[in-house]
Formats: C-alpha cells, structure tokens, sequence
C-alpha cells in the first residue's frame, strides 16, 4: 500500500513539473506570438546593438508606439536589454540578451521543423 502512494506522489510531482514547464513556456509564447516580435528578434540578431529608430527603418509598417510595446515586453521577458545613454537627445540601444541568443537556436530548429513539415492547406469539407 505505502508503495502505491510513494509511486502516486512521484506521478504528481512529475505532472506538476510538466505543468509548471507548460506555464513557462506559455508565457514566453505569448510574447513571441505577438505581430513584430519575431521580426524584432532577427533584427536585433543581426548586430550587436540595436537603436530605436533605426530598428522601426528596419521593419516598414510597425508604428513607433507598437514597436515601443514590443520592445517593453520582450524587456520584461528578459529577451532584450535596453541601454539609456546620458546624453541630449536621448541615445538607447537595444540588444537580445544571452536568453534570446539562445532562443534564436530553438527558433532556428523550430523554422526547420515547420520548413519539413509545411504542407498546403486543405480544404475543409462539407457535409452534404
């Protein structure tokens, strides 16, 4: 009997930790999910830093107060750090921290994997 409860506590503390993975990994999704996001992290890969202006030049049709709220999320997800230079104007810069360096690995593979698996779309069927 004991064994069966020893066993049973060991299932759950294995679910609770899938669980709490799931949560983590929802929460960094819901960033990346976002339109632009995607687009801001390969932009800001592409040099060491990263200033405001010439990141939305590097993204046509992103408005600055939609770039600004990326930018802000992605901060506080602790994908990309921001750099205030005391300076008149202002001078900030923007790059992906050693966390989004990362990701851009799992990105990268996880381009392959839909690249591998892209299929067209089917069309949906209709019930006669």
């Amino acid at each position: 009997m004991a064994q069966k409860e020893v066993v049973r506590g060991h299932e759950e503390e294995e679910h609770n930790a899938e669980e709490q993975k799931c949560k983590l990994i929802g929460n960094v999704w819901e960033v990346l999910g976002r339109r632009w996001a995607l687009l801001i992290l390969r932009n800001l890969h592409t040099k060491e830093a990263v200033r405001f202006n010439e990141l939305k030049k590097l993204m046509p049709g992103i408005s600055s107060t939609v770039l600004a709220a990326r930018l802000l999320e992605m901060e506080r997800e602790g994908l990309i750090s921001k750099k205030i230079y005391p300076e008149i104007p202002p001078k900030v810069e923007y790059r992906l921290t050693a966390r989004a360096r990362e990701l851009g690995i799992i990105l990268k593979d996880l381009g392959k994997w839909a690249q591998h698996w892209k299929s067209p779309r089917i069309p949906a069927t209709t019930v006669e």
